[in-house]
């Protein structure tokens, strides 16, 4: 889902936004909570690809995982560690399972602001 083409951050961004607080689109809370971590975890990538790319072209083959590794190798450790932290978060946010619970609007906006300032805060 890396790197879709013609979608920009700040568009999943918005999409982000629009889900968590536009009532009318036709899905149940949880749907939209799901959605709008899907559409966050989806713009960190894109920035973390972006940052990787810029360092080191052709990282864009390897995983998620080890994109999140070699990012403290390109960018202060306290930025990578965030990274990797709201990016397992929005992992663990964006998947259904019967037996849990789905993450809450207030977990989805902090995690949107979190995504918002790492976009803003990794090199390009």
């Amino acid at each position: 889902m890396t790197g879709a083409a013609g979608t920009s951050i700040d568009e999943l961004l918005l999409t982000a936004d629009q889900l968590l607080s536009d009532p009318s689109v036709e899905a149940s809370a949880a749907g939209r909570h799901r959605g709008a971590s899907l559409a966050l975890r989806t713009a960190l990538e894109i920035a973390v690809d972006r940052t990787l790319d810029a360092a080191t072209p052709g990282l864009a083959g390897i995983t998620t995982r080890a994109k999140m590794l070699c990012l403290r190798c390109y960018t202060a450790a306290t930025i990578a560690r965030r990274a990797n932290v709201v990016w397992s978060h929005l992992c663990l946010g964006c998947h259904y399972h019967q037996y849990e619970i789905g993450p809450t609007r207030d977990q989805v906006r902090s995690w949107r602001a979190e995504v918002s300032e790492l976009v803003q805060e990794l090199p390009r």
